[in-house]
């Protein structure tokens, strides 16, 4: 950081107490820049009804980080300087009181955003005393003793105020953009007739995209884990708020193992793939759909053939195939085992699973594993495959040779998002 050099004796100029302004500024821009980085970050601004309830919200104090130009204008006697622009603070310690009023038509609701910006501007006024140079004794009021009043602060401030959208049928009601140059954090969904604001049933809600800053430096720890979510059946991961990349691991499922035919042991089933990837890119508030292969099922003494594994996936971004049925397998002929494992698509690693074992003699075979998950020991029933993605085992025949035994279920597949 920049550091003003004065002397003893020189006479001090006003550049010199303003550089020191403008040089600590720059530095702590930069060092916010290194923790922060450039995207806009807030912090704080709670936004919460008022006490006793009213047609009013609390927004609490906070800040706001944003990328500006050092000086847009001159500051003092320093010329505007728009070279570069550089991480700037703006602050608001005290709370601002919103007023939001219901819409005037039966059925109807609106929906208000409350917006936050980044102000910059001089402010508080005074006249100030001048040296008079043909009466030192005497100051000047003002310049040239005009007695004109001169702004004596560069305030850096947070402002925040309500946009009202347009009212609507409740529920289709549609929360208004954030103008140019502001920053949309909450919604404030209102009704027709409604006196008070209490928050409750969604009133109050965050905008997806406004940037809070989530964590604190005392609830960081290196790489992912601070949030854990797993899938066990499809769904659909909402992307927390704070959120731009998220590491994703995928099983795929096992498949089913054939029954049992007379004189002959059925195989086990193939595992499942595994793949993992670091996703990145992505918007707070981005739904992405969570597919969970199901564990393929077994096959009966009846006739009825296994199912291959199912295939698990997070959205377009990575995924993993479930194990698959052996061609040369049959309901009349089950003993070769599930040969076409599945395996990982699309992901920063990406793992084969292994294949099931052929029967033999009364014992059935062992199903294969996924991969990072175990394989099913072979017995007279078929047993299920291992949680995840596990193929199931195959089944024997017995101490009777002719008795058949129907197969098993694969081992299902499994989703796990860290963020």
């Amino acid at each position: 950081m920049d550091r003003t050099i004065v002397y003893p004796g020189a006479i001090p100029l006003d550049t010199d107490l303003l550089s020191i302004n403008k040089n600590t500024m720059i530095g702590l821009g930069f060092l916010a820049q290194a923790v922060l980085g450039t995207n806009t970050v807030v912090d704080g601004l709670a936004c919460q009804p008022t006490t006793p309830a009213s047609m009013s919200v609390t927004i609490g104090g906070g800040s706001i980080t944003q990328l500006a130009f050092i000086d847009s204008q001159a500051y003092g006697s320093i010329p505007a300087d728009t070279s570069a622009a550089i991480i700037k603070m703006g602050i608001n310690p005290w709370p601002t009181t919103l007023t939001l009023t219901a819409p005037s038509s039966v059925g109807q609701s609106i929906a208000y955003l409350v917006q936050a910006a980044f102000q910059e501007q001089d402010d508080n006024p005074v006249v100030l005393p001048y040296y008079n140079a043909s009466n030192p004794a005497q100051s000047f009021s003002g310049p040239s003793n005009s007695g004109a009043a001169q702004n004596t602060l560069r305030a850096q401030t947070l402002v925040v105020q309500l946009k009202a959208g347009i009212p609507a049928n409740s529920g289709s009601q549609i929360t208004p953009t954030a103008d140019a140059g502001w920053i949309g954090l909450y919604q404030i969904v209102v009704a027709y007739g409604q006196t008070e604001i209490d928050g409750g049933n969604g009133q109050i809600s965050v905008v997806p995209t406004a940037p809070f800053l989530t964590w604190k430096l005392p609830a960081l720890r290196p790489g992912f884990g601070s949030g854990v979510q797993s899938f066990t059946s499809s769904g659909n991961f909402t992307v927390p708020p704070g959120v731009t990349q998220v590491e994703v691991e995928v099983w795929g499922g096992g498949s089913g193992s054939y029954a049992s035919a007379p004189g002959q042991a059925s195989g086990g089933g193939a595992g499942g793939g595994y793949a993992k990837k670091l996703v990145t890119g992505l918007t707070p508030g981005q739904i992405v759909p969570v597919t969970v292969g199901a564990g393929g099922s077994g096959g009966t003494t009846g006739g009825t053939a296994p199912t291959a594994g199912g295939t698990s996936s997070f959205g377009p971004f990575v995924s993993a195939k479930g194990g698959s049925l052996n061609s040369q397998a049959t309901v009349s002929a089950p003993q070769n085992g599930a040969t076409p494992p599945g395996y990982g698509v699309g992901g920063d690693v990406n793992l084969t699973g292994s294949a099931g074992q052929a029967g033999l003699l009364n014992q059935g075979g062992m199903g294969g594993g996924a991969p990072m998950g175990g394989s099913q020991n072979s017995g007279t029933i078929g047993n299920p495959g291992t949680f995840p993605g596990g193929g199931a085992a195959g089944a024997g025949t017995g101490a009777n040779s002719n008795t058949a035994y129907p197969g098993a279920s694969g081992g299902g597949g499994l989703v796990v998002v860290r963020y």
